[in-house]
Order: structure tokens, then sequence, then C-alpha cells
């Protein structure tokens, strides 16, 4: 009797999770990621607006601490506010608006728009929600610096966090095959977005909880758009993400 072929090994289920060519694969993932990550943000937005005991106090424990090692360290202050101004909305804005005529220019329309709406959404999004929940700023006795507007979510945090992902992500697969590069470009995008929040918290205009509400805001934007992304360029038969990496055929 001829021997009947053996049916395809199955690829493990985690790593079908993380495949784009597998089935729904890897927009299927990032869209439930975002969705799961909106329960941990819906609740910091509660206790937020309810003035949950705890989290005040953390937020006051945390301010106190940074606003009185900013009195004693001017040189600290200054360093804290060139990190908010170069990594602040407006230029990383600037600098996406940049990226994103490069990508065109390149050809990389896909990932262009991912870029632009990416950087807007999260713009628009920390907005509203501060329309919304309309939470003062700290008001502080001697404070180091002064900000208009409502606190949460911090608008630089979740514009610093975006923007290094988007980066991160178009930049990545140049650094294929260079793990130094590589790993410098993760430890730099993740210093951008933490470092950015930080200053925020030292130069006393946001509390610590407005700055993780904002990485948390950024985590579910980008998860979304990202899991479009990979969607799209799965049914035109693309890879996920080719940044500035070469594919074959017509870009």
């Amino acid at each position: 009797m001829p021997a009947h072929p053996e049916p395809p090994a199955r690829s493990p289920w985690r790593s079908r999770r993380l495949d784009p060519d597998a089935g729904r694969g890897l927009p299927l993932t990032l869209a439930t990621a975002s969705l799961l990550l909106c329960g941990p943000f819906a609740l910091l937005t509660v206790l937020v607006v309810s003035g949950w005991g705890p989290l005040l106090a953390v937020d006051d424990w945390v301010t106190a601490g940074l606003h009185g090692y900013a009195l004693r360290h001017p040189a600290w202050v200054h360093s804290m506010a060139a990190m908010s101004a170069v990594f602040g909305p407006n230029c990383l804005r600037v600098a996406t608006a940049v990226l994103v005529v490069w990508l065109f220019r390149r050809r990389r329309r896909q990932l262009a728009v991912w870029a632009a709406v990416t950087i807007a959404a999260g713009g628009l999004l920390a907005l509203a929600v501060r329309l919304l929940v309309r939470r003062s700023r700290p008001d502080l006795p001697d404070p180091v610096a002064r900000v208009e507007g409502y606190a949460f979510p911090s608008g630089h945090a979740i514009s610093a966090a975006l923007a290094a992902g988007v980066f991160l992500l178009i930049l990545l697969p140049s650094t294929r095959g260079r793990p130094g590069r590589r790993v410098l470009l993760c430890v730099g995008a993740a210093a951008v977005a933490v470092l950015t929040g930080v200053s925020r918290v030292a130069l006393g205009v946001h509390w610590s909880s407005d700055v993780l509400g904002g990485w948390v805001l950024a985590a579910v934007v980008f998860a979304a758009t990202t899991a479009g992304l990979t969607a799209a360029r799965a049914r035109r038969g693309r890879p996920a993400v080719t940044g500035t990496g070469r594919r074959p055929g017509r870009r």
C-alpha cells in the first residue's frame, strides 16, 4: 500500500500568535493586547476620578521627594526641563512629520500613514481624556516650573512613548545582523519614553499617575494601530513591518 504523506506539523500556538502569516496571527494578538490594556487604563482613570486614597498618597510621596530634590539641585531642574523641551509633544510631532515624509519618498506609504495615525490618535485621545477627567496639576508652594491645563494623562508621556515606539518599529529592521545597534536602538527608545515621563514629575507639573496613565494609553494606541498595520500588510501578502529594510517586488 502506498504510504500516506504525513500531515505537516503544526507550529506551536505561541509561534502562530506572533506570526503575521498564520491566519489572524499577529494582528489578532496585537488587537487583543490593546483591548486588555484598556482595562488597566480604565481602572487607573476611575481611581484618579474617585480620588482613591492610596493612589493619591503615592502621588504625593513621589512628588514631594522629587520636588525636594529639585529645590536642592538646580542643575537637575535644568536637565529635566531640557528633556521635557527636546522630547515634548510638538518637537516629536515635527520629528514624526519628517519621518512620514521620508517614508513617502521611499514609497513606504502604509508605514507613513500608520506613523502619522499613531501619533495623531494618541494626542487626540489624551486630550479627550484630559477634558473629561479635568484633574488639576500639582500645586506646590515653591514650584520650579509652571504649566497650564489639566494633568491626566500626561501628554508628554504618551507622545514620547508613541514616538519611541514608532521610530523603533521603523528603524529596527535596519539593525538586522547588528546586535549592538539593535540593543542601542531599543535602549534609546526606552530611555526617551521613561526619562521624558520622569521629567514631568520631577518638574512638579504632573503626578506620577498622570505619567503612568500616559504610558498605558500609549501602549493601547500603539497595539491597536500596529494590529491594523499588520492586518493590512498581511492581506496584501507583505511582511508585517519592513521599516528601512529592502523587500522584493513592488514597493
